[in-house]
């Protein structure tokens, strides 16, 4: 008969229980205030006594803490026998603090807006007043997450070592913006939506929405190479409707979606107060960093973060991640390219850290 296997061996999924973080009072950028502020978040490994061993990684656009499980894991860089991996979930994700769960009268389309340094101020109070943490040795994040490394690193440079920004930028470029505001377009044009006074979501816009994001979370070449076919998928449309439209219809909020487009689209570190510009911002980052754009992104594509590069300490590393895979080259769907990241976090934990 085969060992059992062992009780303290992590389980992943989404339908393993994960905590919530109450701030009483998390004044926004905006000026409004949450009251409170819940953040939803999981956690893998130990945090031992000496409370150094903690790294952040934040979720990403609608992704959820197990979203991120893809690059944790024992035999990998982010081991939970040595690492204490914090995942928290994004304000306005469906889990921590959102339209559909805010209550009466901030609920729906009366939900405030929300920045990018929101998510890591409240990300800041979870670690430091929940846990104690006083440095972290790395924060990493995959699209929207590398926005909040990119932050964390500009608010808080006397606490992260290190950074690891994937397929995310400091700033959200003009041609990014372009493509959200069809996002956008495309939900709150669509039959039954109402202003986002819908009694249910409306599932055409959610299509829409998708097919939209079909052209863009891919490259050229996954198209003409049909790398979908790697997904198990049979022909282009099915691809489309069971990859895309899935995505966005396994029950996903369109007042969470425009929440978090809409700090998307402002992202820029820049805007940090006392920053003064977001070339500024950059130069005062301390962590030591390897940045990895995708060679085919359309979102985030590597001569954006070049520029970025170009602005930061001496010694920060453009590592382009190789490959067809555009934007979801970060999104753990390729084992190749999950390789590639995973050891790039494997050396840059082993480099001295920026401060």
């Amino acid at each position: 008969m085969p060992d059992p296997e062992p009780t303290a061996r992590p389980r992943y999924g989404r339908d393993e229980p994960y905590e919530v973080f109450e701030i009483d009072d998390l004044t926004l950028d905006c000026g409004r205030t949450l009251r409170p502020a819940r953040i939803a978040y999981r956690t893998y490994g130990e945090l031992n006594a000496a409370k150094d061993n903690a790294i952040v990684y934040p979720t990403w656009y609608s992704g959820r803490h197990w979203d991120n499980e893809w690059l944790i894991g024992e035999g990998m860089a982010l081991d939970p026998d040595r690492w204490f991996v914090i995942v928290p979930n994004m304000l306005g994700n469906g889990l921590s603090t959102s339209p559909s769960n805010a209550p009466v009268p901030h609920d729906g389309p009366s939900f405030p807006p929300i920045r990018v340094r929101d998510n890591v101020e409240a990300q800041y109070r979870l670690v430091t007043e929940h846990f104690g943490i006083r440095t972290l040795p790395l924060v990493l994040g995959w699209s929207m997450g590398a926005g909040q490394t990119y932050q964390w690193a500009v608010s808080h440079p006397e606490m992260v070592q290190r950074i690891l920004p994937f397929c995310g930028s400091p700033r959200t470029a003009p041609h990014n913006q372009v493509f959200l505001d069809s996002l956008r377009a495309a939900l709150m044009a669509a039959v039954g939506f109402d202003g986002g006074r819908y009694t249910v979501p409306p599932a055409q816009g959610l299509r829409a929405f998708a097919r939209i994001y079909a052209g863009w979370g891919f490259s050229q070449a996954f198209y003409l190479e049909e790398e979908w076919r790697r997904l198990g998928n049979t022909s282009l449309e099915d691809f489309v409707v069971d990859f895309w439209e899935g995505f966005f219809l396994d029950g996903r909020d369109p007042n969470n979606l425009l929440t978090m487009l809409d700090t998307w689209w402002h992202g820029d570190v820049g805007a940090t107060p006392g920053a003064g510009s977001t070339e500024e911002a950059l130069a005062s980052i301390r962590a030591t960093a390897i940045v990895m754009p995708a060679e085919k992104d359309l979102y985030f594509p590597p001569e954006d973060e070049a520029w970025a590069v170009s602005h930061m300490r001496d010694g920060t590393e453009l590592r382009v991640i190789p490959g067809v895979w555009g934007h979801f080259a970060g999104g753990g769907k390729n084992p190749v390219d999950t390789a590639f990241i995973d050891a790039a976090v494997a050396e840059l934990l082993a480099r001295p850290s920026g401060i």
